[in-house]
């Protein structure tokens, strides 16, 4: 596993980081914020890719905007390759090896992009305790009406990439996120899809030294899920 951008210079004193990046807009946000904070060295990024479709877990983006995404972010990639279907013991095993290389390579702390669901928090701090590792939640509790309007009035381009269609329509999939995706959400649904309601794609932002061309391909749908093909331009 390769961490660290390997320029030379003076040596970062602060705690090594990585983010954990599921190439969506709160883990874009969460790099953000914790980059204007300026607490950790944040060498890498830390994303699951489901080895049978070649694309990012959950989310479904294709690998190839995932490099380009991380490369724009300027974080070196550790992916975690994990099967379709996937069991909780192969991924924890996959993801145990992961951290062990990175905990080897100096890193003592991962930076997350969740937002208010504390039983996902909970099991984030009941696995890294063991290994010595500490999670960081810089988005933690943030009103999510308003952390969704930051984001767009922070420039941040979005796209959703899955829509569980238990909440949303498969319309919603390959849309932009924008304030007019807000206005035309259900009430119920929260402004960030923090319950699972949908998830994103990032192709630009203040995270982002460069934008990701991006083109919306076909919508399928599988598994209760609405699946907007991201395709590079």
């Amino acid at each position: 596993m390769t961490i660290g951008n390997g320029i030379s210079g003076p040596k970062d004193l602060r705690p090594k980081a990585l983010i954990a990046w599921s190439s969506g807009k709160d883990s874009a946000w969460a790099l953000h914020a914790t980059r204007l904070a300026g607490n950790y060295d944040i060498v890498g990024a830390l994303t699951t890719v489901t080895e049978t479709f070649g694309r990012v877990s959950i989310h479904g983006v294709r690998e190839e905007l995932l490099k380009a995404q991380l490369a724009a972010a300027g974080l070196p990639a550790t992916i975690v390759r994990i099967p379709y279907p996937c069991t909780n013991e192969i991924y924890e095993e996959r993801m145990a090896k992961a951290m062990q290389g990175a905990i080897t390579a100096g890193v003592t702390h991962v930076i997350f992009g969740d937002l208010f669901l504390q039983d996902i928090r909970a099991y984030r701090e009941t696995k890294l305790k063991p290994i010595g590792v500490t999670p960081v939640f810089p988005l933690w509790d943030l009103p999510t009406d308003a952390l969704a309007k930051d984001m767009i009035s922070g420039c941040v381009e979005a796209y959703i990439a899955t829509v569980n269609l238990k909440r949303l329509p498969a319309s919603f999939a390959g849309r932009r996120f924008d304030r007019a995706l807000l206005r035309d959400l259900p009430e119920d649904v929260d402004p960030c899809g923090e319950n699972g309601e949908f998830h994103t794609f990032v192709a630009a932002g203040p995270m982002m030294k460069g934008r990701v061309a991006v083109s919306v391909g076909e919508v399928v749908e599988r598994d209760g899920y609405a699946y907007a093909d991201l395709v590079k331009a």
